[in-house]
This record gives structure tokens, sequence and C-alpha cells, in this order.
């Protein structure tokens, strides 16, 4: 993939390099002897310095779009992240002027190992994923790495990843997410709100292959090879395949993100129209 020309984008918040310390909570203010603590913390400063004060507690900040330490790691998995983002930024502010509305880009955040957002604690296990409630993009890019050893190798590949993440920022502005959760609710949840949790995937999937082909559009990024490591990506991260991957019986009402033949047909559905109204999952027959 010719990704080094791509511009950079700004909103990529890198987290990797930060060192959390232990965060002990001061407690102030409520029960079960949050003066004590303070006094012991105020001691601990007034021995060890303000240094190892500070790596205790933690200074609780992470400022938007900017790195949390002087030595954050600054490396090509980060460049590599940040023109993909410019990328998504630049075709999806393109489509949705064309139809009338003004896109709203995403922070991406890169992190190690765990991270805290507004949809709560997570842990790398659970995969890139994307947080409607403050609007960012979360990725660990170990995941790459066992990408790659599902079968799923390529710098298309990874930017396939990210722009299914970013196809899940497009629902959530045009309010396809909103209506999801409604109808979801509806449902009940369990059972019978998988399929359309697995059309939300699906539907990702598409508007990722919508982004790669406006992307080749502008600036012939795709080379020989390329949509073959997307799809390699998408069938092995479909449910079948990681189900059978765990040892586990294939159970299509257990989906939550699409077969691996689904995936495909999706991904490749936007890779080769390049519309986003081809990408109505709800309304498809199975």
């Amino acid at each position: 993939m010719r990704w080094k020309d791509l511009r950079r984008s700004s909103n990529v918040r890198d987290l990797r390099g930060r060192s959390a310390g232990l965060r002990i909570p001061l407690g102030i203010g409520r029960r079960g002897g949050g003066i004590g603590l303070l006094l012991l913390l105020l001691a601990i400063g007034l021995i060890g310095g303000p240094e190892l004060l500070q790596q205790l507690v933690g200074t609780g900040l992470e400022p938007a779009g900017e790195r949390s330490t002087p030595d954050a790691i600054d490396d090509e998995a980060e460049d590599f992240t940040a023109a993909i983002l410019g990328s998504t930024e630049d075709v999806w502010d393109e489509l949705f002027a064309l139809a009338g509305a003004r896109y709203q880009p995403p922070e991406l955040t890169l992190f190690a190992g765990a991270v805290s957002s507004a949809c709560g604690f997570a842990s790398s296990a659970v995969g890139p994923f994307y947080c409607p409630a403050d609007r960012r993009v979360y990725l660990d890019t170990d995941f790459f790495d066992e990408l790659a050893r599902m079968g799923g190798a390529g710098d298309f590949a990874q930017a396939y990843v990210i722009g299914h993440e970013i196809g899940h920022h497009v629902q959530n502005l045009t309010g396809t997410a909103a209506q999801v959760r409604e109808a979801q609710a509806r449902a009940g949840g369990g059972s019978g709100a998988n399929p359309l949790q697995v059309a939300m995937e699906l539907q990702a999937d598409c508007y990722a292959g919508v982004w790669a082909w406006h992307a080749n559009r502008r600036q012939r990024v795709l080379e020989p090879g390329d949509v073959e490591e997307g799809l390699a990506a998408a069938a092995a991260i479909g449910d079948d395949r990681l189900q059978e991957r765990a040892g586990q019986q294939v159970a299509p009402d257990s989906f939550t993100h699409g077969s691996s033949e689904q995936r495909q047909h999706w991904l490749r559905r936007g890779l080769e129209t390049g519309d986003p109204a081809e990408c109505n999952t709800f309304d498809a027959t199975t």
C-alpha cells in the first residue's frame, strides 16, 4: 500500500509511552480516612520529593492531541496510523460535504495493554474499538501482530481495521448507531439484538471499503495484492473462524460481527462501488 504520501492527521493521541503510576485515589471528602491518606502523601512528598509523590498519585491529565510523556513512542506504527486516519478524514469530509453535512473527525488513541475510555476500562484482549460516548477510536497496535498470525498480514489489512472503526464513527455521526441501540432495546437484548449488531459491523466493513475506493481514486494508494490482504483480514476475524480457532462449535445465533464470508462480501461491496448507499446491510437478505 502506498501510504507514505498521505496527509498525516493531527488527531492521533499516543499513550503507549505513558507511565500511569500507582494512581492512589485521594478520596477526600469520603468516609474512610481521606484526611489520613492526605497526610500520608504529604509525608511521602517531604521524604521522597515531588517526583516520588507524582509517581504514586499521577497527574490524572491526558490532554487530547498531546503525548503524555516527553519520551513518548514515535515510530512507524504511529506514522502509519496518522497517515490512514488523515486519509479517512479527507475522504469522509468530501462525502459528507456532498451530502450537505459536515464531517467531524474522531480522535484515535494508541495504547498498550489497557486503556480507560468514556465507554469503560478495556484491555487489549477486546481488540480495536470505537467509543461513541467520547467519539474516539482505541487501538493497541500489537493487535496487528495478532491479526497477521491469524492470516491477516499486510499494511492494507491494518488500514482496513482502522477504516472499519472509522466506519463506526460515521454510523455515530449519521444517527445509525443510535437507531440500532434503540431497536436493540426494543428487542430486549440477547439473541434478538444480535442480528442488528451484525448488521452494524458489516456496514462498518463496507464503509472501510468505501474509504479505500475513494482513497485510491484520490492518490492511487492500492497496490497489487492489497485487496486480497484486506479480504484475508476480514476472513480472519469472522465470527465463525474465531469460534473454530477457539475450539468452539460454530453458532451463528451468537455472531456479533458476521461470518468470514459476510465480512468479505461487504468489504468487497464497498471496495467495488465506493458508494455508502450500497452499504445498507440492515435491509440485505441473508
